[in-house]
């Protein structure tokens, strides 16, 4: 028997392997049936090539597990090691026996999963002691059996075993002992061997029998070793890629494309990828892609890899030619990454494309599902964008879809403004502004339907790269002011009455958390709405992105929500309550407006004498009489404000024209709402 010392520069190399080389100490098991596959794949190469002769025999890799023992071994039939292979692959550290291999034979060799030379050591992540029992195929070869408790010591020396390959048998500590589990291992390889390209076998296949589950004779194979992704497209239908995805995603919707990757030059990239119908909810799509690396699996966190917007295709990528560190768990900035990830952006927009010229209205179908994707796409990759202008659609209010280009060439003649701004109207909601959308409509307008997720930020964008174009909601403002084509007509109303109906329409808006009114005057005409509500378009946008963003843009979320209450000073109401209230209330407030006019006279004229002195230069005395005017006139406004408030209160009529807007708009609720209901019953009376 030999002993001797594992060529380590430390002897805290295992504390370090056990900690912090591998994030996660499941991947153990990858690493250790990975390096069987190699040795596997090893052999073929070298029967290929004639460097071996005998038989192949059954290639399958084996894990097992025995509770009794407290090991977890894996077994293969591959090429095995002689003393002088241990001590140059398994006793020097970091000394990579598959680098070595696929430069020797790298005209011949099958797929080499193995980089570093690390992945055997990743066993003492859970384990006390690891066995190593190993036949070399070479003729006179001995059998050897290693063994190591977690130190830099191991032991070597000849044993039995009468078939070629290695056993590699881990002593599992206390610590781990879910590693025992039949589940968790049988779980641990479906997530990562599933693909593997020889045979992984885990215990017998089960079946029921007289009401209990009994092992049968025959192998339980977990892993498909010619997935679909590795085959030639013209070998496979639409029937393979489907049930291909439901091996991937048991649970998921059918998806609505697919694209078959398959480059060799300039590097090596397989995989296939699907358009899932994806909701509107980006961040509960991501991480479905599953990256591999000569079919083993690496991560499906690929955000390194693919550019962010195509985190919410599924499938799998597999390439030698994306570097990993030790642990194969993350990527590195490389420039293969980049090409790949430009490739893969490329090939998925060609794709769509493609569907969209081929057969546009199935495109059409699936558009609502495929949007969020589209529109992701073109705000976060430049190059996406310059494709997807020519397939992202709009969809509107009667269901017809438009290209960007199509879409400006249908609303051109009648939703350009007087400054020759192409006014594009959109609703995020065909059901809260119907009324809206109606009134539009019936001016010969076309709406469209803007309701995804990241439509805001996608408005901005097409407004960026669109000279003279602008979005606007439908119930941004009154029909009128959506598009002016020109100067409306003014209102004929006097100072004292629009100070009189701004109070008397403000003071019966009901209190709402966090949102304001402010009162407008149009003249809409006598057969438009009494009272019509808006919101400005600038703002509700910023908030909206708020929502989602977050940074600079949470200011406007702290904002609170500002409406317009347009009065129709053209409608029949409005002209009755104006009169009303002039006629409840003149008597009361024009001597207090006329006091009040007096005062805010000689405020001007202080102005005026002081108007070409600096602030220093003005007597204390005109100070002094300025400010005592100034809180005088503002008692005499709060005194007619209160006559014109309290005529409100009483006036059913005001109240009821303000809920009418606030109903037309989604927003009168709770007790307000009550109240109307009520008051309407008793104004039918």
């Amino acid at each position: 028997m030999a002993k001797g010392n594992i060529g380590v520069t430390t002897d805290n190399i295992f504390p370090v392997i056990k900690k912090f080389l591998y994030s996660d100490h499941e991947i153990f098991l990858r690493e250790i049936v990975s390096n069987a596959v190699d040795a596997t794949q090893k052999l073929k190469t070298l029967a290929s090539v004639g460097e071996f002769k005998g038989e192949l025999g059954d290639l399958k890799v084996s894990v097992s597990i025995d509770k009794n023992t407290g090991t977890l071994t894996i077994s293969d039939h591959g090429i095995g090691m002689t003393a002088d292979d241990i001590e140059k692959y398994i006793n020097q550290i970091a000394f990579s026996g598959a680098e070595e291999f696929v430069e020797k034979y790298k005209n011949d060799a099958n797929a080499i999963i193995g980089h570093f030379g690390l992945g055997f050591y990743s066993s003492f992540m859970v384990s006390k002691q690891v066995e190593i029992v190993t036949l070399s195929y070479k003729d006179g070869a001995k059998a050897m059996r290693w063994s190591c408790d977690g130190s830099p010591e191991f032991t070597l020396d000849e044993t039995e075993k009468t078939t070629r390959g290695t056993d590699i048998i881990l002593h599992i500590d206390d610590e781990n002992k879910d590693f025992l589990e039949e589940s968790r291992i049988e779980g641990l390889l479906k997530k990562y061997c599933k693909f593997l390209p020889i045979e992984i076998a885990f215990g017998k296949k089960k079946e029921w029998k007289d009401g209990k589950e009994v092992e049968t004779e025959e192998d339980n194979i977990i892993n498909d070793t010619n997935p679909a992704w590795i085959r030639k497209p013209a070998d496979l239908k639409d029937e393979d890629y489907d049930k291909f995805y439901r091996d991937l995603y048991p649970m998921g919707e059918n998806p609505l494309f697919y694209i078959h990757l398959n480059v060799d030059y300039p590097f090596n990239l397989t995989g296939i990828l699907y358009f899932p119908k994806v909701k509107n909810n980006i961040e509960l799509q991501r991480n479905k892609i599953q990256l591999y690396c000569n079919q083993v699996f690496v991560t499906d966190s690929v955000e390194g890899i693919v550019p962010e917007f195509l985190t919410l295709l599924h499938g799998v990528i597999d390439s030698p030619d994306i570097p990993l560190n030790v642990s194969r768990s993350y990527l590195q900035s490389d420039s293969n990454v980049k090409k790949i990830s430009s490739h893969i952006t490329k090939k998925v927009a060609d794709r769509l494309q493609e569907i969209f010229k081929a057969d546009r209205s199935q495109y059409e179908e699936k558009w609502d599902n495929l949007s969020l994707f589209v529109v992701y796409g073109m705000l976060t990759e430049e190059k996406f964008y310059e494709k997807a202008e020519k397939f992202m659609l709009f969809k509107n209010t009667d269901k017809k879809y438009f290209t960007l280009e199509e879409y400006k060439t249908l609303i051109t003649t009648e939703q350009t403004d007087k400054d020759g701004n192409l006014i594009v109207l959109y609703t995020n909601n065909t059901i809260d502004q119907h009324s809206y959308i109606e009134t539009a409509k019936a001016k010969g307008y076309d709406v469209i339907i803007l309701d995804g997720q990241l439509d805001n930020h996608l408005i901005n964008t097409l407004e960026q790269k669109n000279e003279k174009m602008r979005f606007v909601r439908v119930d941004a403002d009154v029909v009128e002011r959506l598009i002016v084509k020109e100067d409306l007509s003014s209102t004929n109303l006097t100072d004292t009455q629009r100070d009189a109906l701004t109070t008397v329409f403000r003071s019966q808006v009901p209190k709402m958390d966090k949102t304001e009114f402010m009162v407008t005057f149009e003249n809409l005409g006598s057969n438009a709405l009494p009272i019509i509500i808006t919101q400005q378009e600038f703002m509700r946008r910023m908030k909206d992105m708020s929502a989602m963003g977050g940074g600079m843009m949470s200011f406007y979320g702290e904002m609170p929500d500002s409406y317009n209450l347009v009065v129709n000073t053209a409608n029949p109401i409005i002209e009755r309550i104006l009169k009303t209230t002039e006629s409840a209330c003149n008597a009361n407030v024009a001597p207090i407006l006329a006091e009040k006019k007096k005062i805010d006279d000689r405020i001007t004229d202080i102005n005026t004498e002081n108007k070409d002195k600096k602030y220093d230069e003005i007597s204390q005395e005109s100070k002094d009489e300025k400010s005592a005017l100034e809180k005088n006139s503002g008692e005499l406004r709060s005194k007619a404000d209160a006559i014109y408030s309290e005529f409100a209160k009483e006036n059913k009529e005001i109240r009821q024209v303000i809920d009418l807007a606030l109903l037309n708009n989604n927003m009168l609720r709770g007790e307000a709402l009550s109240n109307f209901v009520k008051r309407s019953i008793d104004l039918m009376k």
